[in-house]
C-alpha cells in the first residue's frame, strides 16, 4: 500500500504540477496534512514549488518534482543498459548499433500487432497501445481533443538512460506509433530528452482532408 507522501509523488508524476489544495483532494487528506506532507518533501529535495498569484486572495504553490524526485520513478537497469551500448557501438559502431535497434522495433512490433488484434477503431488501437506502454512502466494514456485529434502521453520513460545514450530508441518508438495507429499522422510535440516533464504525441486521424503518411 502507498503512503501519501508517495501517492502524491505519482501524482506530480503523471499529472505534472499541482497546488496543495488540489493534491490534498486528491490523496483524501485535509489541506494542512498535505501541506505538511509536501514541506517534508521539500525538505527531503524531491520536490519544489512556484509561487503563482491567482486573481484576489494569497499567491498559492504549485508544487512539482525536482529531478531527485523524478529518480524515485527508475530508469530501468540504466547503468547496464548504458554501458551494453557503448560496448555495441565501440564494437560495430553506429550502423551495428542501428541493427541493434531494428531488430528489437521488429520483435516489439510483433507483440503490439498482436495486442492490437481485432482493435479496428482508431480509439481502440490507442486505449490498447496505452495499456501495453503503462504495463512496460511509460505512464502511458490518451485523450482526445477538441479539434478531433487524440494525445498520447508518457509520463515517465524507463529507457531514459539509454535513449540519451543513443536517440535512435526514440525515433524506433515513434516508428511504432506510426505503425500501430496507421493511417493516422503523428508527431511528437513533447520530448522528455528536450526537457520536457514528459513526451507527448498529437495523432491526427486520416480524412481527406489530410495528408496521408
Amino acid at each position: 500500500m502507498r503512503t501519501t507522501s508517495d501517492q502524491i509523488l505519482l501524482l506530480l508524476k503523471s499529472k505534472g504540477p499541482a497546488q496543495t489544495a488540489a493534491l490534498a483532494q486528491a490523496v483524501g487528506v485535509t489541506r494542512q496534512a498535505a501541506r505538511l506532507q509536501m514541506e517534508k518533501l521539500a525538505a527531503e529535495g524531491l520536490v519544489e514549488h512556484v509561487t503563482e498569484r491567482m486573481g484576489v486572495g494569497r499567491p498559492r504553490r504549485s508544487w512539482s518534482l525536482t529531478p531527485l524526485g523524478n529518480q524515485r520513478f527508475p530508469d530501468t537497469h540504466a547503468q547496464m543498459t548504458v554501458e551494453l551500448i557503448e560496448a555495441v557501438r565501440g564494437e560495430f559502431g553506429d550502423e551495428g548499433l542501428d541493427r541493434l535497434i531494428k531488430r528489437r522495433e521488429v520483435s516489439i512490433e510483433v507483440g503490439y500487432r498482436k495486442a492490437l488484434d481485432g482493435a479496428t477503431a482508431l480509439e481502440d488501437r490507442l486505449e490498447r497501445l496505452a495499456q501495453i506502454r503503462g504495463a512496460e512502466g511509460y505512464m502511458a494514456q490518451w485523450s482526445r481533443r477538441e479539434d478531433g485529434a487524440y494525445l498520447l502521453v508518457e509520463n515517465h520513460c524507463p529507457i531514459c538512460a539509454a535513449a540519451t545514450a543513443c536517440q535512435g530508441f526514440c525515433r524506433s518508438e515513434l516508428a511504432l506509433f506510426e505503425m500501430m495507429l496507421a493511417p493516422a499522422r503523428i508527431e511528437r510535440v513533447e520530448h522528455i530528452l528536450a526537457g520536457a516533464r514528459r513526451c507527448a504525441y498529437v495523432v491526427t486521424p486520416w480524412t481527406s482532408s489530410t495528408s496521408q503518411p
